[in-house]
């Protein structure tokens, strides 16, 4: 019983990795930007965090640099395709390659470069419940933190006059211009928003998740939060389920190989990928579905002169 303890809180681990970059890429969808580029973001941020908290000690700063990361390559990927209506899905591309490319040569210095010693945590008169205590109550601040931006998330869109706002930018930013509201800098606000959350994912797997750096890290993690973002029909709520699904789907696999299953370990290695291809083949069964939540902008350039 040990062990399915163990597997869930690597379950909740691997899945707070996934939730935060999908919840990020859910806003910028919200607000009608589709950035591929997500996977390019948390390698820069997961090499900017990784290296602060090399030379400062500090955790917390190592996500405050993952986050600033983020959000400047957002930036920068938001003024090309919303002000000069350069391709969305052209652009993220080149920012998911240009990141993979800036992060390997950045980080040549720090693939031998160790932490200081981690802190442990665990919620005090919880951590000893029996299976329930490592399970559940020796996460990360980070874990509980996903789970909070989770309700909040789903009060600002859909309980917020300022996410009611940004969810009509996604839908009609032509109807939103006309009743006067910034249509560009609502999207952009949304755009480095959602870089940020990506970038403290990548910070997250570089200094908790793995505790070190190495090339190309991320593996396709920023992917099936791409995915994972359909999966969840743009729903907050649904993105964190989801998250937990396709994490504990990639701890499986550890669990699978620790208990000695006879599975040759690159079958084991293809099951994240194989379950989100799964997932998204079931669900493009129903495009109706789709086009009923999907934000009805999505991908699609804003012009304000015409």
């Amino acid at each position: 019983m040990e062990s399915y303890a163990l597997l869930l809180a690597a379950t909740l681990n691997a899945g707070t990795v996934l939730a935060l970059a999908a919840l990020g890429l859910l806003i910028n969808e919200k607000a009608g930007i589709v950035n591929l580029g997500a996977e390019g973001m948390m390698l820069c941020a997961a090499i900017a965090g990784f290296a602060t908290v090399v030379h400062t000690g500090s955790d917390w700063l190592g996500f405050a640099a993952g986050i600033g990361a983020g959000a400047l390559l957002a930036a920068l990927f938001g003024l090309l395709v919303i002000w000069l209506n350069t391709n969305q899905y052209a652009t993220g591309l080149a920012l998911s390659l240009f990141g993979a490319g800036f992060s390997a040569f950045a980080g040549i210095n720090y693939v031998q470069a160790k932490l200081p010693e981690r802190m442990h945590f665990s919620v005090p008169g919880l951590a000893d419940i029996p299976l329930a205590g490592p399970a559940l109550f020796r996460q990360h601040p980070m874990v509980y933190a996903v789970i909070a931006l989770v309700a909040w998330m789903v009060w600002f869109l859909y309980r917020s006059r300022a996410g009611l706002v940004l969810r009509s930018v996604g839908e009609s930013p032509e109807a939103a211009h006309a009743l006067g509201y910034p249509v560009r800098r609502i999207r952009l606000l949304a755009v480095v928003a959602g870089g940020a959350l990506c970038g403290l994912a990548g910070a997250y797997i570089s200094v908790i998740y793995t505790s070190l750096w190495v090339e190309g890290m991320v593996a396709g993690k920023g992917w099936i939060a791409l995915a994972l973002t359909t999966f969840a029909t743009w729903r907050p709520a649904r993105v964190l389920l989801g998250a937990y699904l396709f994490g504990g789907v990639t701890m499986l696999q550890f669990h699978l190989q620790g208990s000695g299953v006879e599975v040759p370990s690159q079958f084991l290695n293809m099951l994240p990928y194989l379950a989100t291809i799964a997932v998204l083949a079931l669900i493009s069964r129903n495009p109706a579905w789709i086009r009923a939540n999907m934000p009805a902008s999505l991908g699609k350039p804003f012009y304000p002169g015409t």
